[in-house]
């Protein structure tokens, strides 16, 4: 099958928003062995959207637009489309009292507008909006296959998960499983590197790399009559992976490094405190991010300034001026000082520079009481965003390394 992107939207023409959207479907597409050849993006105008869908009823068998679902006067997507296909619009009932129950809940009257979003095509699929108002749905006329799906990316590919795949999945009569290998340590080249014989080889499952937050993962993807099938398919391809990679891959099928952390804390019955600098409180918030963080983060100190390491870390203001605040001693007193401060059963630490001459160096450590001590000094590239990102998640990967050996 060949699909076509259409994204709706003046902003995008106009840079203002980027267009993950086409970027996150091409990829979940790409899984299913549906190829996209053409990403199209027209902006809110009736004529050329319509030309556009044209266009692609010519060349693809799936034709998938994202935007233009809401209740505005340039939100003309459903409209065109159908039009395009000789279908009419119809006022689906279950969302338009959805479109109501919302307005009256927050206690707002609901504009005639509204409504708008729920007038569908006549017999399609309606795919439920579990974090906006506006539905998407799916229709199939002359052999072509089209999905309709909101422009905001969190509601585009959570409809896409929970509507699309299934429809999509469902033209085969197979079901499809994707594990998730998780990777901290190592680049998405540096893993395709030494699986590219592997992945191209790769039929059912197939195994896709893709890079996120300094992070990488490979999705296993098999299709089968049942999911315990396809699920079988995905297991000795997932051994040999993480088999390759003991040193890097931190979980299968796991959301993030801070939920795995949580979770072995969580089975040993263990607590955490960390010590940071230059994450600026990082650690401890991805830890938060965990429902029920309480079980296992007794806290954190954000010991920026070097006083402030010294007043609330305890670390010896004549060791910051020998090796400096960026250092290995540093890195390892700050931990020590959380240690002792919280009676936590493990500490974290971690110092380095954000921006200057050595911008990208950067000292993590992890203490398991009365056990190990280990510090590690880690690149964490340049700008500060991403260098939080990547020292906070190799503090995180230090203490599972730890509390796993």
């Amino acid at each position: 099958m060949i699909a076509e992107i259409i994204a709706v939207g003046t902003e995008l023409l106009l840079g203002a928003t980027a267009n993950t959207d086409a970027m996150y479907i091409s990829r979940e597409l790409a899984a299913l062995g549906i190829f996209v050849h053409h990403h199209t993006v027209v902006g809110d105008n009736e004529a050329r959207l319509k030309g556009a869908v044209e266009l692609a009823k010519t060349r693809a068998d799936c034709i998938i637009t994202t935007g233009g679902l809401g209740p505005t006067y340039d939100d003309m997507t459903k409209g065109a489309v159908a039009s395009c296909f000789g279908l009419e619009l119809e006022p689906h009932g279950p969302s338009l009292k959805k479109i109501y129950d919302y307005f009256e809940n927050l206690g707002r009257v609901c504009t005639p507008n509204n409504e708008q979003q729920a007038w569908l095509p006549r017999g399609c699929a309606v795919f439920d909006n579990g974090r906006g108002t506006a539905p998407g749905c799916a229709f199939e006329s002359g052999g072509k296959h089209v999905i309709m799906l909101p422009g905001p990316p969190s509601e585009c590919r959570a409809m896409f998960a929970s509507g699309a795949l299934p429809y999509l999945t469902g033209l085969s009569g197979e079901k499809l499983v994707s594990r998730f290998i998780r990777f901290f340590g190592i680049g998405e080249s540096a893993i395709e590197n030494r699986l590219r014989d592997m992945m191209e080889n790769a039929v059912n499952p197939t195994i896709a790399p893709y890079a996120s937050d300094g992070e990488a993962y490979l999705r296993v993807t098999a299709r089968a009559g049942s999911e315990e099938e396809a699920f079988e398919l995905t297991r000795p391809v997932v051994g040999v992976i993480v088999g390759m990679f003991p040193e890097y891959v931190y979980g299968v099928d796991a959301d993030s490094i801070e939920a795995v952390v949580s979770k072995r804390l969580r089975e040993k019955n263990m607590t955490v405190a960390a010590a940071e600098s230059c994450t600026g409180g990082l650690i401890a918030k991805r830890l938060t991010d965990i429902a029920g963080a309480s079980d296992i983060l007794w806290g954190g100190a954000v010991a920026y300034t070097n006083a402030a390491k010294t007043k609330l870390l305890g670390v010896p203001a004549v060791l910051i001026e020998r090796h400096g605040a960026v250092s290995e001693p540093v890195a390892l007193a700050m931990a020590r000082g959380i240690l002792e401060r919280s009676g936590a059963d493990c500490a974290l630490s971690a110092t380095g520079f954000a921006d200057g001459e050595n911008a990208g160096e950067a000292f993590v450590c992890a203490i398991v009481r009365n056990g190990a001590e280990r510090v590690k000094r880690v690149n964490i590239g340049i700008g500060r965003e991403r260098g939080r990102t990547l020292a906070a998640g190799h503090a995180l990967k230090l203490l599972l390394d730890e509390i796993n050996a």
